[in-house]
């Protein structure tokens, strides 16, 4: 279960700066390859524009003293930045949890799987028995919950059991929908993946801050 500083039901205040929230300068989606040549499966077809501006990835002004390459995750706003140099960040629309699920503080990504395993948490299958057939994992593809990536985050050298992922649900970016972990577009999170190695630091903004 998740360590004693991130849990789903109470927010780490004090562990990250203010968001700013700019004013995005939209990208052409054209920039960004959907797939790697090794992909084992086609990503599921997802027209970005069903999604307010807001939501769309873009190059945005960021100003703050990250260092370029982390991941800061505003669960207010529902959005996911990459810091990149020059005082800018790429950024992502994502959906965060819902009411009783969210969750903030400060995590590294200590894993990364392509089309990853899926295996509903045991509280999850009380809440909802039909998952129970998956109970020992179901295969990853274009079905299964998790998407075309996953982003484990650990803290000290633990998983905490969020991940960053894909999603079979893109209308749900933008929205307070999962169970604690963040979802983004398939597109968008295989963009993740690749700027993102094992030990890049994530900092996930509790509400309010």
């Amino acid at each position: 279960m998740p360590g004693p500083v991130l849990t789903r039901r109470h927010f780490i205040g004090g562990a990250v700066a203010s968001c700013v929230l700019p004013t995005a300068s939209l990208m052409p989606s054209e920039a960004w390859a959907d797939q790697d040549l090794d992909d084992p499966f086609q990503l599921p077809p997802f027209d970005e524009k069903k999604l307010p501006k807001d939501f769309r990835r873009a190059v945005v002004p960021y100003p703050t003293r990250h260092w370029p390459g982390t991941v800061i995750i505003n669960t207010e706003a529902r959005q996911l930045f990459v810091i990149l140099e020059g005082q800018q960040a790429m950024r992502f629309g994502c959906a965060v949890g819902r009411d009783g699920f969210r969750w903030a503080g400060l995590a590294d990504v200590g894993r990364k799987v392509m089309w990853p395993r899926w295996t509903p948490p045991k509280d999850m299958i009380e809440r909802s028995p039909e998952k129970a057939k998956w109970k020992d994992g179901m295969p990853g593809g274009p079905t299964n919950p998790l998407g075309a990536r996953a982003l484990y985050l650990f803290q000290n050298g633990n998983d905490t059991l969020y991940r960053i992922h894909g999603t079979t649900e893109p209308m749900s970016i933008g929205k307070n929908a999962s169970s604690g972990c963040i979802r983004m577009l398939n597109q968008d999170v295989i963009e993740l993946y690749r700027r993102a190695p094992v030990g890049t630091r994530v900092v996930v903004m509790a509400e309010g801050i």
